[in-house]
């Protein structure tokens, strides 16, 4: 069983959608689309009558919606719907939730409550935004960042992870752990910033690994085939 992304011919990239119940890691330069993707991700689901948690470190909820009112995909009526759980991890309600009552939250408690959440209330789609939120919960060295990562991958939930990576040949644990990994291009030219996308791996998966081009439209994220500027 595969869920659509919400992204206008990102799909067919990965022969219909992700596999359900997985993990996948969306990594990229700062301004190349990871958190449109991950909002139209959401406005889907929503759309198809699931529930979706989005746990963010950079943006206020109000924040998202104010990025996403100029797109015609419909993430503030999918907010508003409540359809979608947005959770500020480092808001004084997000510290309510993973049961954190000093500056540092527990690592244990982070990976139970949410892991919980999820499991408990059905969740179909989760967002987590981003590493650097799981770099600031966790210590990079400790073993329960992988222990987090693991917990989340056996929920039956489909999530998105966004990654800050820049590199597409450098890889991180999470990139391993993951079940698939998307990498956001983004190209300077005389005329301008192009953009592509490039499915780097997605297990049983037949994918198209080139890069094509992505370009932000009026209905969000769009997928065209080719490279960027060809």
């Amino acid at each position: 069983m595969r869920v659509s992304s919400g992204v206008d011919g990102f799909d067919r990239l990965v022969d219909g959608g992700f596999p359900t119940g997985r993990l996948y890691v969306l990594s990229g330069p700062p301004g190349s689309g990871k958190t449109t993707f991950s909002a139209q991700f959401m406005a889907d689901g929503a759309a198809a009558g699931e529930t979706s948690l989005y746990v963010s470190m950079h943006e206020t909820r109000d924040g998202i919606v104010s990025d996403m009112s100029g797109y015609e995909f419909g993430f503030e009526e999918a907010i508003d719907s409540e359809s979608i759980t947005f959770l500020d991890a480092l808001s004084s309600e997000g510290r309510r939730f993973f049961g954190g009552p000093g500056e540092k939250m527990d690592r244990t408690n982070v990976t139970n409550r949410l892991a919980g959440f999820i499991n408990s209330r059905d969740i179909d789609r989760v967002v987590i935004d981003s590493t650097m939120l799981l770099r600031y919960l966790f210590d990079e060295s400790d073993t329960t960042l992988m222990r987090f990562l693991t917990a989340v991958k056996r929920t039956s939930a489909t999530t998105l992870l966004i990654s800050e990576m820049t590199d597409p040949s450098a890889y991180a644990d999470e990139h391993f752990l993951a079940h698939g990994v998307v990498f956001f291009h983004n190209y300077l030219e005389d005329d301008g910033m192009r953009r592509g996308i490039q499915v780097i791996k997605m297990r049983g998966t037949d994918v198209d690994t080139d890069i094509h081009t992505l370009a932000f439209g009026e209905g969000g994220l769009e997928v065209t085939t080719g490279p960027p500027g060809g």
